[in-house]
This record gives structure tokens, sequence and C-alpha cells, in this order.
């Protein structure tokens, strides 16, 4: 029986890119599928989130992330252009968002035909991976061909149907706060929440307890 999970992701998250080759790896190792269920970043929902946060938060954020990546072997760069725009100085974050909203919107577009997972995978590695200026020319549009979607729809459909998609994104937001978390990266398994790239080991011995089988 192929059994189900959730996961909730954020194109900002440097951890939530860290993740993504292993939750695909799970799904092409285990008879496994993974629900793809796309939030807001907390720059988005809590504005003031690295304003109130310890000086310290932030350079050890960025210390730490590219240390599991090296630890790892994932390619990782600052990305260029940020998916949120911040003033990195002061922490603040600009009321014009040009990025997020769509990306956001164009990945709930893609769970809606069951790629979600696959358009995080090829977008993130874009974001994370150290392509320049990932935003433009064709970039985008191959990372979802190779994810088994065309761009051109998942942008249409971002556009004409925004109020339904952040509909859908809030749904996503709720249902991980009531899983028992608010952060992401969370897989969130029977009603049990495994929080970051660092517990998804801990995650698959709870599926194999519960007859998660390989292939």
């Amino acid at each position: 029986m192929t059994l189900q999970a959730d996961v909730y992701w954020s194109f900002r998250s440097p951890y939530s890119y860290l993740a993504t080759r292993r939750y695909v790896a799970l799904t092409e190792e285990y008879d496994l599928h993974i629900n793809q269920r796309f939030v807001y970043p907390l720059a988005i929902r809590e504005p003031d989130f690295f304003e109130k946060n310890h000086p310290n938060w932030l350079g050890y954020t960025f210390r730490d992330m590219f240390r599991v990546a090296q630890y790892m072997g994932i390619p990782m760069a600052p990305p260029n252009p940020d998916p949120i725009v911040q003033d990195m100085a002061t922490r603040k974050i600009a009321e014009d968002q040009p990025y997020i909203f769509e990306l956001t919107r164009m990945g709930q577009a893609a769970s809606r035909r069951g790629k979600g997972l696959e358009f995080a995978n090829q977008v993130s590695q874009l974001i994370w991976g150290g392509t320049a200026d990932w935003h433009e020319g064709d970039h985008l549009a191959s990372a979802a061909v190779r994810a088994g979607l065309n761009l051109k729809e998942l942008r249409a459909e971002a556009k004409a149907q925004a109020e339904e998609l952040d509909a859908e994104i809030a749904d996503n937001q709720k249902a991980l706060e009531a899983g028992g978390h608010w952060g992401v990266p969370t897989l969130i398994f029977e009603d049990e929440p495994f929080f970051g790239q660092d517990r998804i080991d801990i995650a698959v011995w709870r599926m194999q307890q519960k007859g998660l089988a390989k292939r």
C-alpha cells in the first residue's frame, strides 16, 4: 500500500532546498507519495520576524546552511536575486515583493497537477544552486519542463487565479500549524510532524514502522 505524507515547504527556505533532493529520492526508493504543500515564507507571514530575532540568528543560519550543503555535497550559493527582497543590513523586508508571490502561486498550481515536489526540486536548484538571474531567460521554463510542466500555463494560472491559490496556500499554513509545527520544511506523516532537513531519517524510520516498503 502506498503511504502518504505531506511536506510543507517555502521557496525562501534554504533548509527546504537542502531537504528536497532527499524527499524526491524517498519517493523513488519507497512506495511513498509526498503531497507538496507550499506556504509563504516567514518574511511574508511575519514581516518583523527577522527584526525581532537575536542579531546572531541570521549570521548563524547562513553559516550553518552552507556547512550543511558542503557536508551533503549539494551545490549552494546565495540566491541571485533573493526570492524575498530584504535589506540584509537592517533585516527589514521590503514592501514590494516581485518574486515570491508568483513563485509560490505557481508552485501551488503545480501541486494541483500532482507535480509540486518536482517543481519545487527543479526551481529550488536554480534559486539556491548558483544560477544567476534565475528569474530571467528560459531558466524557469526549462525547470518546469524538467518537472513535467508548462511554465506558461502555471504563470497564467498564478495570475488569473491568484486569490484562489492564495486561499489554498493559507489552508496549507493552517494545516501545518494544526499538524504541530509552523516552520519549513516539515514532513507530516499520520499527524506526526518532522521538522527540518535533519529529521528525514527519523521520518523514514517511523514510516517503516507503519509498513513503508521499497519499490
